[in-house]
């Protein structure tokens, strides 16, 4: 593994390192809260997607990546006008029943998208599919700012070591563990916000 690894950092190349770069400053600059992380997000899934139609043959993963650029834009412009009055939205929590529904829909559209794709040359239908829906969800949680997107991404992150690991694609694996470790982090980060969000509001 150690030694594909290193194979795959040295066939790196420019557009390769830009997809890793703009990837990473996406991900932290959202962990910390920071809007302006979007437009990085916008320029890596839109090469990504290329990379996972083309050399992968990861369909719903490109297909997947059209839609973050979409939501890329969404996503910036609800982080700085999609609060009250055209203020920056807060964060907020989650309520527990729409997490059922999450899970329940991501489920089903997983296995119908997977049934979908498994008649075609797509590798790992199934894996795909399902990795697919639930960043979707992950995403459009993401978007509206709601704290408990970290935990999906955590998971989501996790089963995107495995899919990328079994093919071949080592250095996209490596890039998904450093994902699920910032999610955390960011989870702890954002839950600390709102507390002292709610611990302000309790004063006022």
């Amino acid at each position: 593994m150690l030694e594909q690894l290193l194979n795959d950092v040295a066939a790196l190349g420019t557009l390769d390192w830009i997809v890793t770069g703009t990837a990473l400053i996406y991900v932290t600059l959202s962990a910390r809260n920071n809007p302006w992380g979007w437009p990085f997000g916008i320029v890596s899934c839109a090469l990504w997607g290329y990379a996972s139609f083309f050399e992968y043959d990861l369909y719903l993963d490109a297909l997947l990546q059209v839609f973050y650029v979409v939501m890329g834009f969404l996503g910036l412009y609800n982080w700085l006008k999609g609060g009250a009055e055209g203020k920056v939205l807060p964060i907020s929590r989650l309520p527990l029943q729409q997490h059922a529904w999450i899970i329940i829909t991501g489920g089903v559209l997983g296995l119908l998208f997977g049934y979908a794709f498994s008649h075609t040359s797509a590798a790992a239908t199934y894996w795909d599919a399902f990795t697919t829906t639930f960043s979707i969800m992950a995403t459009i949680l993401l978007v509206l700012r709601q704290l408990e997107t970290w935990l999906y991404w955590i998971v989501v992150d996790a089963a995107y070591v495995g899919l990328y690991y079994s093919r071949g694609a080592i250095l996209f694996a490596v890039l998904m563990v450093i994902y699920v470790l910032i999610a955390a982090i960011a989870y702890r980060s954002w839950l600390r916000q709102v507390d002292q969000e709610d611990f302000g509001e309790k004063l006022a």
